[in-house]
């Protein structure tokens, strides 16, 4: 399924972390599949209010948790320029499906990192 959102469809996920080299372009593009994934889940599902896309951004948030092994393998890991990054792509998202309101610890609630 394709994303329809058009906010959504011109945003370069995880943009700063491709331009530093610390940050594997290959696990990056994992991170922004699982963005878009979370997206196409939103569009589907269309969570009828905060709660139930809290929901959904768990999920998603559970993704990425999985994904820091892979970052440290590559000698590398999610921290505080990435953490940032990641959060501020959780919150675009929630408020470009009209969830301006969300709270960005709430949409990535279960991380680990």
């Amino acid at each position: 399924m394709a994303v329809t959102n058009e906010r959504v469809a011109g945003r370069e996920f995880l943009k700063p972390l491709y331009r530093d080299d610390y940050f594997p372009d290959a696990v990056l593009d994992k991170g922004r599949e699982i963005l878009l994934r979370l997206c196409e889940r939103i569009e589907a599902e269309r969570p009828a209010d905060l709660a139930a896309l809290y929901v959904l951004t768990a999920a998603a948030t559970v993704e990425f948790n999985l994904l820091e092994a892979e970052f440290e393998a590559a000698g590398s890991g999610i921290e505080t320029v990435a953490r940032e990054e990641i959060a501020e792509d959780f919150w675009f998202v929630a408020s470009a499906y009209g969830f301006a309101d969300a709270d960005v610890e709430k949409l990535i609630a279960p991380r680990e990192w």
